[in-house]
């Protein structure tokens, strides 16, 4: 019998799987009846918000000659960064070396070999930029040892900033505009990407910046830190300080009571960086003239912090559980004026 129908080929349909995500209203009992805010939903991709940029990145660098045919990719990642590079890496043909550290989840770690990815695990923390500087020097060792090999640096490629331009351009069409948008800050790349489109398209639009305790981002002093996937212990060049209107720093125990209570009530929840976006998103939500369009990154969902966010007893080992934020954040003038503690503000124009 003969047939019209032709397989397609695996690199485009599974690109494909990557983008559209949903955005979801997020309101009682985070804000008042009425109010609330819209959740842009990443965990609808394959693995998460950095699916978008590592297709972009590799994608650029196959074009440009940067990443011959075949050559390996090795990138330093705590682990979203890397699922996306193991789908790149399937799509276009390449071998993925990931350098981690020991908090890797194991989750993540075994889907990235079950995804054929290499992954290379450093064994202490660099005395002064702790385990993402112990990261990058590996790398710069695998790419000693490899000269074909090439390095997506996340941290400070362009490419990462212009790969969120379809996320924009999507939630432009979901909200028909933006007023307020909320992103989780680490390598900088989705604040920086989303923001320049959007006020590409609209102008004046508020930019708020949402950092971890513990994070020298934004000048505050670098500290061993729970959360992982917002943050940095180094200065990434794809932040754009001077975009943000405003940046907030969000604590563990409160990013837990946030995702654990998203969960409860909105069935949609995710990790350290949904939560931290949550407490923030949600406080705009209430404090924020009536019909504001607040929209929120949020990068993942729960399935890799079962060990962490979503265990009772590394809560209560950490002191996590049952402590909600305060109503208000602390406010700060100035990164050098306190160390901060719990969610605090601090207005940067």
């Amino acid at each position: 019998m003969s047939s019209t129908f032709s397989v397609p080929t695996s690199a485009p349909t599974l690109a494909r799987l990557v983008g559209d995500t949903p955005v979801c209203w997020i309101g009682q009992p985070f804000t008042p009846p009425g109010r609330g805010f819209w959740a842009k939903l990443e965990s609808a991709n394959p693995g998460g918000l950095k699916d978008r940029p590592a297709l972009h990145i590799v994608e650029r660098a196959r074009a440009r000659g940067d990443l011959p045919p075949g050559a390996m990719i090795v990138e330093s990642t705590s682990g979203t960064f890397g699922l996306g590079l193991a789908l790149a890496g399937i799509v276009y043909g390449h071998p993925v070396t990931v350098v981690s550290d020991p908090g890797m989840e194991t989750i993540v770690h075994r889907l990235l070999a079950a995804y054929g990815t290499r992954i290379d695990v450093v064994t202490r923390p660099h005395p002064v930029g702790g385990w993402q500087q112990a990261r990058l020097d590996r790398v710069s060792e695998l790419l000693t040892a490899h000269p074909r090999a090439y390095w997506p640096c996340q941290y400070d490629n362009p490419d990462n900033v212009d790969a969120y331009d379809g996320l924009a351009e999507e939630l432009l069409s979901q909200l028909g505009g933006v007023d307020v948008l909320v992103c989780s800050v680490g390598t900088g790349g989705h604040s920086a990407g989303v923001a320049k489109t959007l006020r590409r398209h609209q102008g004046e639009m508020h930019l708020v910046g949402v950092d971890a305790v513990g994070s020298a981002i934004f000048g505050q002093p670098a500290r061993t830190r729970l959360m992982r996937g917002l943050g940095s212990n180094i200065h990434p060049r794809n932040v754009a300080h001077g975009a943000f209107d405003e940046v907030h720093w969000v604590a563990p125990h409160e990013a837990v009571w946030a995702c654990r209570t998203l969960a409860a009530t909105h069935y949609t929840t995710g990790g350290w960086s949904v939560g931290a976006v949550t407490v923030v998103a949600s406080w705009l939500a209430r404090t924020l003239p009536p019909g504001t369009r607040i929209a929120a990154i949020f990068p993942d969902g729960p399935a890799r912090y079962y060990t962490t966010i979503y265990d009772d007893a590394y809560c209560a080992e950490h002191d996590l559980r049952d402590r909600p934020p305060s109503d208000e954040p602390e406010e700060i003038k100035h990164p050098g004026e306190a160390e901060v503690t719990r969610w605090t503000r601090m207005v940067m124009r």
